[in-house]
């Protein structure tokens, strides 16, 4: 109940009787469920109020001072129309004002405006000040003379090309460098509903062979893992920095992290069993766990709120796993060229140069063997061999000496 004193007469309403009508809730009379609501004060004003699927619902449509008697009976005539076909005016409402929302943003979210929305996103990340300074000024110097004015989704193919067309073998790393702030500005506008397509990929592709170009970069010198791992933990604790930090200290695929669920994790034998069917080779794979790599999934579990076994331990804001360009999209957004991926290269690389064999170095990436010889080794899991290589490994990336 709404405590408001009902006016069981049923005769239509007149401009007249809306104007002196006293305190309570009058019935039009002529449309059916639509009422004029006078409080205490004297303030009155249109509602509607229908069932939808079981279920009351008051519509407030506006003032008497704002809709007139006419008016609110059109706006109640509509509304009465919508629950006939089952939609409820009140969301159909919220769509369209939500819709209006983006239009307007379409219009008003310059390409200089999204940037700058982005540089302030991405700030606190920064360790250094300057590189977030270098980050919005390389904009500044070669896309916001050319794009930005320019509505954030209108920008297309040719608007791209035309900032890094003059730069793109003059000036590469720096055309490189453009190339992925626009794409980040295009991927935040997107996400926000203010652009519909991200051009820049495409751009990209009609674009000559750089001479300086990056070719062999996939993979991180494993000497710079550990000061690479200490800039990723001064970011933040998102579900994605901390796959990415575990998918290093375990050398595991990024499909093997980002699907992981804690039925899958034993702390007290510090293990973490991959099924076969979530492995490349179809085969159970058990990777041991540095202490590191426990510390993390410790934070993990305090992050999502939850160890319930079926919960992927690196959780998307919906609870579900990671999508597979989650941790590339980190990767780029720090500006880094290599892959995730490239991190098990390292982690190979790291176990040559310390003289760790061969055969345990790839049991240990869960690498399928066609040589007989090393086969022979792969018969067993060799766990324990493992577990003091997973150790130093995790102790090398932590920054021990």
């Amino acid at each position: 109940m709404d405590g408001l004193q009902r006016d069981s007469n049923p005769a239509p309403m007149t401009p007249i009787t809306v104007r002196k009508a006293g305190p309570g809730l009058h019935s039009d009379g002529e449309i059916r469920g639509l009422y004029l609501r006078v409080s205490d004060h004297g303030s009155r004003g249109w509602l509607l109020r229908y069932m939808i699927r079981g279920r009351r619902r008051d519509m407030w449509l506006g003032s008497s001072s704002e809709l007139t008697l006419a008016e609110a009976r059109e706006a109640a005539r509509a509304a009465r129309k919508l629950i006939k076909a089952k939609v409820d005016p009140i969301e159909h409402r919220r769509r369209d004002q939500a819709e209006a929302v983006r239009l307007d943003g379409l219009r008003t979210w310059t390409f200089t405006k999204a940037a700058k929305a982005v540089h302030e996103t991405l700030a606190p990340g920064w360790k250094n000040p300057k590189h977030g300074e270098q980050w919005i000024n390389t904009l500044s110097s070669y896309a916001f003379p050319k794009i930005g004015e320019k509505p954030v989704g209108e920008i297309g193919v040719a608007e791209v090309l035309d900032v890094l067309r003059p730069i793109w073998t003059t000036k590469a790393e720096t055309a490189r460098r453009v190339r992925q702030r626009i794409d980040a500005v295009m991927r935040w506008a997107l996400a926000h509903g203010y652009a519909t397509t991200n051009p820049v990929d495409a751009a990209a592709e009609l674009l000559p062979k750089q001479r300086d170009a990056v070719e062999h970069h996939e993979a991180m010198p494993y000497a710079d893992v550990p000061s690479f791992v200490k800039s990723l933990q001064a970011i933040d604790e998102s579900s994605s920095r901390l796959a990415l930090e575990f998918a290093i200290l375990t050398a595991a695929r990024s499909g093997e992290v980002r699907g992981a669920t804690w039925s899958e994790i034993d702390t007290k034998a510090a293990t973490w069993t991959v099924p076969a069917e979530r492995m490349k080779a179809s085969r159970e794979h058990r990777v041991p766990l540095s202490k590191q790599a426990l510390a993390l999934l410790k934070v993990a579990a305090k992050r999502a709120g939850t160890t319930d076994p079926a919960a992927p331990i690196f959780p998307n804001p919906y609870g579900k796993p990671l999508s597979d360009m989650a941790l590339t999209q980190l990767m780029r957004g720090l500006e880094r060229t290599e892959t995730v991926h490239g991190f098990r290269s390292s982690f190979r690389d790291w176990c040559a140069e310390h003289k760790v064999p061969r055969e345990l170095a790839e049991r240990a990436l869960a690498h399928a063997v066609k040589d007989a010889t090393e086969a022979a080794y792969h018969r067993t899991e060799q766990l324990e061999q493992r577990r003091p290589l997973m150790a130093q490994w995790g102790a090398f990336v932590g920054g021990a000496k």
